[in-house]
């Protein structure tokens, strides 16, 4: 698992140990947390960038890989689109190349479903709408789609690509980079602050990381090639975030509005249909029930954003 240090990658580790699969996991630590790996998994700090990956791939010979990797903070991709080109593009195809060399039966390649889809589409999209991104990070991630066709056309590697909504649950970052229900989760419970950009209508798709997790199990044991998006079809504002998470922390939080950001999307969910019909997944995780165990894991963990 690359990235099996992060947010959704450490809870994949997690569902493969429960299996007595043999797991290994490589991560540089710019996101990820060591905490977050599994003590059963073996564990590698080492960029997908290294000249040191593939040949660490080579000696595992792993049947599956499971590409969670990435540089994921939108806003920095628009700062600095090559360094974003360079981990999310050339990294993916390190990962390939690794894969070819070390006889890789499958990769499963998270991608991105909020970040890809076209503005003035109306959602929520199916994967019949052709992706027409417009940030450095989807174009990134939209690029290495077509690398991971590639590389199935040429070298016969199999591979899923899941394009996720906007996924949120337990050990999300909840810095700046990370989600807008870990970053209200954590300052509702410590007290503080919380700033809502713009009016709070814009829209999003939250997908708890359980549902996640299990699409991607899903998708290694399948044979199915191709795209499916993973999300739950059902749009949610960000006042209904703030409001949600403000009853169920019993925050006096007063509803506080902020300058809007340039450039940011007004609406995205996805048409995750496809998704049921080839791999067999739907969310089961309701807004309500994922949020109670978001905020659950949070009071346990309240250093979380702090220690690596």
């Amino acid at each position: 698992v690359t990235g099996g240090a992060g947010f959704i990658g450490s809870h994949v580790v997690d569902a493969y140990i429960r299996r007595r699969a043999k797991v290994y996991v490589i991560d540089d630590l710019s996101g990820g947390k060591l905490v977050n790996v599994n003590p059963n998994a073996t564990f590698y700090k080492l960029s997908i960038l290294s000249p040191k990956f593939i040949d660490r791939v080579k000696r595992i010979k792993p049947d599956l890989v499971i590409h969670t990797a990435a540089q994921q903070d939108v806003r920095a991709s628009v700062v600095d689109p090559a360094y974003d080109a360079k981990v999310n593009i050339l990294g993916t195809l390190n990962v390939i190349e690794a894969c070819r060399l070390s006889g890789v039966k499958k990769i499963v390649f998270t991608s991105s479903g909020g970040a890809i889809y076209p503005v003035d589409k109306k959602p929520p999209y199916s994967e019949k709408i052709t992706p027409k991104p417009i940030c450095p990070y989807g174009i990134a991630k939209y690029a290495s789609e077509h690398y991971l066709h590639f590389a199935y056309e040429v070298h016969g590697i199999s591979y899923t690509i899941l394009r996720l909504s906007n996924v949120y649950g337990p050990r999300q970052d909840c810095s700046s980079v990370g989600g807008v229900m870990a970053i209200f989760t954590d300052r509702m419970l410590k007290n503080k602050p919380v700033i809502i950009n713009g009016s709070g209508r814009q829209t999003r798709d939250y997908v708890f990381v359980g549902d996640v997790v299990r699409a991607i199990t899903f998708s290694a044991n399948r044979s199915f090639v191709g795209v499916v998006n993973i999300g739950t079809g059902k749009e949610v504002s960000v006042n209904q975030v703030f409001r949600t998470l403000k009853k169920a922390t019993d925050s006096d939080m007063p509803e506080r509005h902020g300058p809007g950001k340039a450039g940011e999307v007004a609406r995205s969910s996805l048409d995750a249909r496809l998704a049921y019909r080839k791999i067999g997944w739907k969310s089961n995780m309701s807004f309500e029930e994922g949020i109670k165990k978001t905020i659950a894991w949070f009071k346990k963990h309240p250093t979380h954003a702090k220690g690596k």
